[in-house]
């Protein structure tokens, strides 16, 4: 094998990993919001987390991808450590498709279905056909599925070239004695273990595998410890994803090594065993491709079986070997950048983060219009404190997802964030007009304030309306419930007109005499940030119809919503004016 070969082989594993990467990133992007439904549908039952694992390692082909996820959900307190088990042995079973599919290349036969089955025979096609999605279409699943396509071909490409560059090593006895070393199972998991580590991808490792079966004769007995070590090499990734995380999320590293480790002891002990008995002579049979993709779906197969009903000890296991310090606290990471990597669960993540800043938004504004009929001083803590929880949480989430935006990300994806951007600015205004009205009623305490009888029941009114419109919003957003934030428009106009009116009559209120001056500043106050805090839902309102509808622009929304031309926006707005009238 001269240097010109080396450098084939080299070129040819680069080629295949870029092109096993592109497909994994198409594949990625086209599962789009499917990731985050699965995501949504995780539960304690083992058995479905396993199909979890299974169906989303499916749908990425990559199970090094799906254990980050899951170090980051956990890191996050997205997940619970005993909900990742499940999925991880599903992973591992997930990640054998793509064996499966390399394994093609090595059917021979001259009919028209083995060769239409060839990988090698439509590659080319794929290639072509990439190629016009990618740069001829505008819709992002065909560019997706372009992506998809080209990066099959690619890998194709790289495996033709490793397969070229090894043509000359089976008649080579210096390779020869290579490989005849290679044949004791600890130098042969060792390998198989330091290779995948190195490309951090078992699927990519084992596609060279099969690539170098089609040229090399590689005995059974050579490759199964080589394969078994493959499994346990892809378990770095996660390990060092779990660097600098919780104590949680570093056991579901430990759990997906010890998965493969376990396994790997087993079986492999089972193996010599029953060779010291039988005469397992399959064992010196040449591996091709299929065998190849056979040996590593039942390795996977029989650990998971092996290991399913352990599935709490394997937990405890991780426990004891990542122990808690007594009276240490589990501390989540708001916003895990590990997530970054999956445009899509990140998105998710930022949602469910995004939803919590609108219930602490709600709390502050419901806290912060009791203190104005009484004011308490453990609630304006809490007011104070939330104002600057949303601060932080505004910070955060603002910084994590420009990041993400620097990450390929789908339409769909993309148009989400901006909008989540949107609502973020407007719920963080709402905790400042809490901080706001929270201010006035300290002003009413200090200043000894008293409101007349017919202000404080106009106050009563308004309350009621903004206690309404806010939970409609928060809940709107939080199961994007198109009809709940179309009711938010007409309620909102209500609001403006409702305190229109609050403040006409408390004009006339001051030309009677009802009224003193100093209670009418501080009326005027609440009444603009009751104002302010209305328009905010509306906007978050308008960010969740837009999020359903990407075609819809807000103003032409908003100038074809309120016109009296509108029934069902005049209903509801005449609904909400009854509801919320003044006496």
């Amino acid at each position: 094998m001269g240097i010109f070969d080396i450098f084939m082989l080299l070129g040819g594993v680069a080629l295949f990993l870029f092109g096993m990467n592109v497909m994994s990133s198409g594949l990625e992007k086209t599962a789009g919001g499917r990731l985050e439904k699965i995501l949504h549908s995780v539960t304690s039952n083992p058995f479905k987390a396993f199909l979890l694992g299974v169906g989303i390692t499916s749908a990425i082909q990559s199970s090094s991808a799906v254990t980050v996820m899951l170090v980051g959900l956990v890191n996050s307190g997205i997940m619970q450590l005993h909900q990742t088990v499940g999925v991880i042995f599903g992973t591992n079973i997930g990640t054998t498709i793509t064996a499966w599919i390399l394994s093609l290349t090595g059917l021979r036969g001259d009919s028209f279905i083995v060769k239409i089955l060839k990988p090698d025979n439509f590659a080319q096609l794929f290639a072509v056909a990439g190629i016009v999605c990618m740069m001829f279409s505008k819709k992002a699943r065909r560019r997706n599925a372009g992506e998809i396509l080209l990066g099959f071909a690619v890998l194709m490409a790289g495996m033709a070239l490793m397969r070229s560059s090894v043509s000359g090593l089976e008649s080579s006895e210096r390779f020869r004695s290579v490989l005849t070393a290679f044949s004791h199972p600890l130098l042969g998991v060792l390998f198989g273990t330091l290779i995948t580590a190195i490309i951090q991808s078992s699927s990519a490792s084992i596609g060279i595998l099969q690539a170098l079966s089609l040229t090399i004769s590689i005995p059974m007995g050579t490759a199964i410890p080589v394969i078994m070590g493959q499994n346990i090499g892809t378990c770095i990734t996660a390990l060092l994803s779990g660097i600098g995380t919780n104590k949680n999320a570093k056991r579901v590293a430990i759990v997906h090594t010890a998965f493969n480790i376990i396994g790997t002891v087993v079986l492999l002990v089972v193996l010599y065993i029953v060779r010291m008995f039988v005469d397992l002579s399959v064992l010196d049979q040449n591996m091709n491709p299929v065998t190849i993709a056979i040996i590593h779906t039942a390795f996977n197969a029989a650990t998971t079986l092996l290991l399913f009903p352990f599935a709490k000890q394997l937990e405890k296991l991780a426990t004891k070997i990542v122990r808690d310090t007594p009276g240490e606290e589990t501390k989540y990471e708001l916003l895990d950048e590990r997530l970054l990597a999956a445009p899509t669960i990140a998105i998710a993540q930022c949602n469910n983060t995004v939803a919590v800043m609108g219930h602490i938004a709600r709390e502050a504004i419901l806290l912060a219009l009791e203190t104005i009929v009484r004011y308490d001083e453990e609630k304006a803590k809490l007011i104070r404190d939330a104002e600057q929880r949303l601060d932080e949480y505004e910070d955060s989430l603002n910084t994590f997802l420009i990041k993400l935006s620097a990450h390929e990300m789908t339409g769909i994806d993309s148009w989400k964030a901006s909008e989540l951007l949107h609502i973020i600015g407007d719920l963080e205004r709402i905790g400042d007009h809490a901080l706001n009205i929270l201010e006035s009623a300290e002003e009413i305490k200090e200043k000894g304030i008293e409101f007349s009888d017919a202000a404080r029941s106009d106050l009563d009114v308004a309350h009621a309306a903004l206690v309404e419109i806010v939970n409609m919003t928060i809940n709107a957003f939080e199961t994007g419930n198109v009809s709940l934030a179309q009711q938010v428009e007409p309620l909102e106009e209500a609001i403006d007109d409702l305190i229109s009116n609050m403040r006409s009559r408390h004009i006339i209120r001051l030309q009677k005499g009802e009224c003193s001056i100093l209670p009418g500043f501080v009326l005027s106050d609440l009444l603009i940030n009751y104002e302010r805090v209305s328009d905010h839902c509306s906007n978050v309102a308008v960010c969740v119809l837009q999020t359903d509808n990407e075609t819809m622009e807000r103003h032409v929304y908003l100038s074809e919503t309120r016109t009296p031309d509108n029934p069902a926006f005049v209903a509801s707005y005449n609904k909400y004016m009854d509801k919320f009238k003044l006496e």
